[in-house]
């Protein structure tokens, strides 16, 4: 292994790298080395080059083209992330020489936006206000596709999910409990518990089939002996979610609660005492074993780790105020 490391490290070049790439996106030397601006001849001999270093083929030769082995789909996986961490050290350097700060990347599951994600990002911002930020909403499985090739300086979300947890380092911040919701036109509901039995003449607003909340729904009505509804909305969208129960009242929905509670407070959404019997699932810091954290991403970490989030106060129902008279009397007696 040192070996190998040794001759990669004095022999390997960025062309062969981005070559790699290349040849992935293309399926065919010769449109690789068009891209590329090489000769196909020069192209074949880098890639050999290549191989012969690694001491094994990363390709096979197909009638759709040329296809990575599973060598080649671990050395290209390694090539975007070098190429995307030189892009991004380049787009660094070149911001902060021009006074505009660097640059963070960030992916967040839904449920951590508005307690975790918003806030320390605001007080980053406070001290760095010339720093570029990206955020991206997705499920975890799909964010940490983006953090091995780079896309992502760090995660909140769930390292569990991976095929291989051990890659990441994780820090737990929180959990994310869920909400059923309804628009904030619907008609009263009672003060008492609800069953998801009682919302059997509601239609659902449902995430696709890939995302867990599609998945946990599915257990709650397994456990509450009912089938998962024939004619649900599918959307992955939180407004078009919201946009859908505000716009009916025979809709009902599941958000995370901090999430359905920025809604509920705006009046927008009301919640439905349901009590759900999966247990809040842990979410947390992810970042890649390895990996070289910048400044502005430690800096958010702290941020993080100094403020957690703080679990979600559930609106209360204005009391209502007695009549005068009616007052008197109870303080009377």
């Amino acid at each position: 292994m040192k070996d190998t490391l040794n001759l990669l490290l004095s022999k390997l070049r960025m062309k062969q790298l981005q070559l790699l790439i290349a040849l992935d996106d293309q399926k065919s030397l010769h449109k690789a080395a068009g891209v590329m601006s090489m000769t196909q001849s020069a192209a074949s001999k880098a890639l050999q080059e290549l191989e012969s270093m690694l001491e094994a083929p990363l390709f096979e030769r197909s009638k759709s083209g040329m296809i990575p082995n599973q060598l080649g789909h671990c050395v290209i996986r390694y090539a975007r992330l070098v190429t995307t961490d030189l892009t991004a050290l380049c787009q660094d350097v070149a911001e902060i020489r021009s006074g505009r700060g660097g640059r963070l990347a960030i992916g967040a599951i839904m449920g951590a936006i508005p307690e975790c994600v918003v806030p320390a990002l605001n007080q980053l911002h406070a001290g760095q206000p010339d720093l570029s930020v990206e955020v991206v909403e997705d499920t975890s499985a799909r964010m940490l596709q983006q953090l091995d090739d780079g896309r992502l300086d760090l995660v909140i979300g769930r390292a569990a999910v991976a095929a291989d947890p051990s890659k990441y380092h994780y820090r737990p911040l929180g959990d994310e409990p869920l909400s059923v919701v309804v628009g904030y036109g619907h008609p009263p509901l009672p003060n008492k518990e609800v069953k998801l039995r009682d919302l059997a003449g509601h239609r659902w607003v449902m995430y696709p089939s890939h995302m867990p909340l599609h998945a946990l729904l599915e257990r709650e009505m397994d456990l509450a002996g009912l089938q998962m509804p024939d004619n649900p909305v599918s959307t992955a969208s939180t407004f078009v979610t919201v946009a859908l129960l505000q716009s009916s009242h025979d809709l009902v929905s599941l958000l995370p609660s901090a999430i359905a509670g920025l809604f509920v407070r705006k009046k927008m959404l009301r919640l439905v005492p349901v009590k759900l019997k999966s247990p809040s699932q842990t979410f947390g810091i992810v970042t890649r074993k390895g990996g070289v954290l910048s400044p502005p991403a430690q800096q958010f970490i702290e941020l993080l780790r100094v403020h957690p989030p703080q679990p979600l106060q559930t609106p209360r129902p204005p009391r209502k105020r007695l009549p005068a008279h009616t007052a008197r009397k109870q303080k009377s007696a």
